[in-house]
């Protein structure tokens, strides 16, 4: 089903264009993100306004259930859809954000309200958030654990109850807290153009704070500033991408001779990492299932300066019929998932994604690297990759997967730093959001056996 555009007329009013987004979000299941930065472009709205529309947008997203939660006592009847987004809207101001004054924060609903209704809605905002204002929000009074980590932290039930069946209350409630956080912008140097220092002076020149990772030596930490307005953008010194996302071209280990084979590649991110670490050497076969999306990595590519990139319009589970058997040295799949390890950045996944997509997701997700297996060269690498934190889709993906082929072993991780060492296990990486600072993300690595001449493995 198609998308219906989001058209947003810009006035300098960022709680209405704010609200614009969560609208179209609500409605037309949009994308928060490409929202978000498709109004900041199309309008050149400047950094202050910027960064208070981010930080309204997702946050009013990232608590949407704790907020109504709040709402309930002080509604009465039904309530227009964009009233109820505006007062969530209003009301997160008021409630967390301390440098926003909340009769401000009121008076600006009350004039929206106008705006969009009549007097007569605007009475009635008003008279919801004045109440608040004088009566405060109720605490949150539920009978069990899984009802309270749902509410306060905004996550579904569902997904609540299977994280903590998963991974046990403390980690789970760690892991939600650290979803409703500000996710950090990170960028990836291209070792092919510049050296790490030389990207942080040059950040620096153009007013970008940043300084080196703990983790992983190519990433840099952007604290204040904008990486895709500088000069080090422009010129393909960096690729703006978290670091977690960093870690499957390290556990892959490229050689610059190798013929590698990307099945699921758009937009590209680790794509070009991989091909930076070959030193734009090899070859590289990108594959996509929508064929506008190749256009992604083929602009990626020629801000990169990279060369040793094909991209294909291919379904990466239909590989097989495009390519011979053995003819890869490593294949990448960076497969379709729920990405339930990036929500901070995309909050709307929360209340998108049910429980049945995950089955569905492990399908696609076996299906591709049953391919892999067909193409892999003996000897070669097979790394598997998700965006997720959910042990079905990883570990348990990993598990039907090595059932299913005699010939695919997993291999161990020993291309990390230690901090991420100790994460692996039996060739599994999981990293949670909470650990790092960064995206929830699983890797996990194969060889494929070497076949005797008599036939025996």
């Amino acid at each position: 089903m198609s998308k219906k555009k989001h058209v947003m007329i810009w006035d300098g009013n960022v709680r209405d264009a704010a609200l614009s987004i969560l609208l179209a979000v609500d409605k037309n299941q949009a994308y928060s993100n490409l929202l978000l930065n498709d109004t900041i472009k199309r309008h050149k709205i400047e950094p202050k306004d910027r960064a208070l529309l981010t930080e309204i947008t997702y946050g009013t997203l990232q608590y949407k259930m704790t907020l109504d939660y709040y709402l309930e006592p002080y509604i009465r009847g039904e309530v227009e859809d964009w009233m109820r987004w505006l007062l969530r809207l209003s009301l997160y101001q008021m409630h967390y954000l301390s440098r926003i004054p909340p009769h401000a924060a009121v008076n600006e609903a009350v004039e929206i309200a106008k705006r969009r209704g009549h007097q007569g809605t605007a009475s009635m905002v008003n008279g919801i958030l004045r109440a608040i204002l004088r009566e405060g929000v109720s605490e949150v009074d539920v009978f069990n654990e899984i009802d309270e980590l749902a509410i306060t932290t905004s996550h579904p039930h569902w997904l609540v109850e299977r994280w903590v069946e998963m991974y046990g209350v403390e980690k789970t409630r760690a892991m939600l807290e650290e979803n409703n956080k500000p996710a950090i912008q990170t960028v990836r140097v291209n070792v092919t153009k510049a050296t790490v220092e030389q990207v942080l002076t040059s950040l620096a020149e153009d007013g970008v704070t940043a300084n080196k990772s703990p983790l992983l030596s190519e990433c840099i930490y952007i604290t204040e500033g904008q990486a895709s307005r500088t000069a080090a953008f422009r010129q393909g010194w960096v690729t703006i991408q978290d670091e977690s996302s960093m870690i499957p071209a390290h556990v892959l280990q490229p050689q610059r001779d190798w013929r590698v084979l990307d099945m699921c590649a758009a937009p590209g991110g680790k794509t070009t990492h991989v091909a930076e670490r070959m030193n734009n050497e090899g070859t590289i076969i990108a594959l996509d299932l929508h064929e506008h999306k190749l256009a992604l990595i083929q602009q990626n590519m020629t801000r990169l300066g990279l060369t040793n990139i094909t991209t294909l319009h291919v379904d990466g589970r239909k590989a097989i019929e495009h390519f011979e058997a053995n003819s890869f040295d490593a294949i990448l799949v960076d497969a379709p998932c729920s990405g339930l390890g990036v929500m901070r950045r995309k909050p709307d996944i929360k209340y998108t994604k049910q429980e049945q997509d995950l089955a569905r997701l492990q399908t696609i997700q076996l299906a591709l690297l049953d391919a892999a297996v067909t193409l892999l060269k003996p000897n070669g690498k097979l790394i598997y990759s998700t965006c997720t934190v959910d042990k079905v889709e990883n570990e348990g993906t990993v598990q039907q997967f090595l059932q299913q082929h005699s010939t695919m072993q997993s291999t161990a991780i020993d291309s990390l730093p230690q901090a991420l060492m100790e994460k692996q296990q039996d060739g599994m990486l999981q990293v949670f959001p909470q650990d790092f600072g960064s995206d929830g993300f699983f890797v996990a690595a194969f060889t494929k056996k070497e076949i005797l001449t008599n036939g025996s493995k």
